[in-house]
């Protein structure tokens, strides 16, 4: 059954038109009147909802139940990267939101080779919010990861809250994907933990943090952890540390 992300209020019975994304997106499907589809908005579960009325850019629809299927990981797991190059952060938000992550943090580090500001920087984040909420749809997730502002790495550690962004109330991992001495293996660290720990990975892009870097946010309380003796792509990496936690 298609799914579509509908970011307002949604209950049983109600009839409403679709947000204009949601619409188009059922409008290339070349769905119809009396089409069964599914909906979500991020507060939990998903709706059935039937097709009433096509438009030319307008779809109402009337919606039906509500399921409490959910299929998040058992810990929240946020991201923090530095932006590899080219179509490659495209594919990472893809998957991360595939794998179930809560947040991506695009970050500009001292080997980014993507660099972005202003108004191209802000197009980048809608754009990769965009591709998040398509995975979402697609892979059965019923709550879109958010994909914050890119932010250069020096400012956004002294921002870095030792909380759950999701949840103040609980304290929160952080974790440095690190080459350098003293980077303990990830695996023993999550099993240090209580289960359902919600954890912050900071990853770098191509050629990872510089030492510099890298003792910066050790000084800011990351616990430094390692994937084992390969050097990972920038991507595969924080995927690799994603999949880790999200078991």
């Amino acid at each position: 059954m298609p799914r579509f992300h509908c970011p307002v209020p949604l209950a049983a019975g109600a009839e409403l038109e679709l947000p204009a994304a949601a619409a188009r997106h059922v409008q290339v499907l070349r769905l119809q009147p009396g089409g069964v589809i599914t909906l979500f908005n991020g507060d939990g579960g998903e709706y059935s909802a039937t097709i009433l009325r096509m438009g030319r850019s307008d779809v109402a629809v009337r919606v039906d139940s509500h399921q409490t299927r959910e299929c998040e990981p058992s810990r929240r797991v946020h991201l923090a990267v530095g932006m590899p190059a080219n179509d490659r952060m495209d594919w990472l938000v893809e998957k991360a939101t595939e794998l179930g992550v809560a947040s991506v943090q695009p970050l500009h580090t001292a080997h980014s080779v993507l660099r972005l500001s202003g108004e191209r920087a802000t197009k980048k984040q809608a754009h990769w919010q965009a591709v998040a909420t398509a995975a979402c749809e697609q892979c059965g997730g019923n709550r879109v990861p958010t994909v914050m502002p890119v932010a250069e790495l020096a400012a956004w550690l002294k921002t870095a809250n030792l909380a759950d962004p999701a949840d103040a109330a609980t304290p929160l991992l952080r974790c440095v994907l690190s080459l350098a001495d003293g980077a303990q293996p990830l695996a023993a660290v999550l099993a240090s933990q209580p289960a359902h720990t919600p954890v912050l990975f900071l990853s770098g892009p191509e050629g990872g943090l510089s030492p510099s870097e890298d003792a910066a946010a050790r000084a800011a309380g990351f616990v430094p952890v390692t994937l084992g003796p390969r050097v990972l792509r920038a991507e595969t990496a924080a995927l690799a540390a994603l999949m880790l936690a999200a078991q």
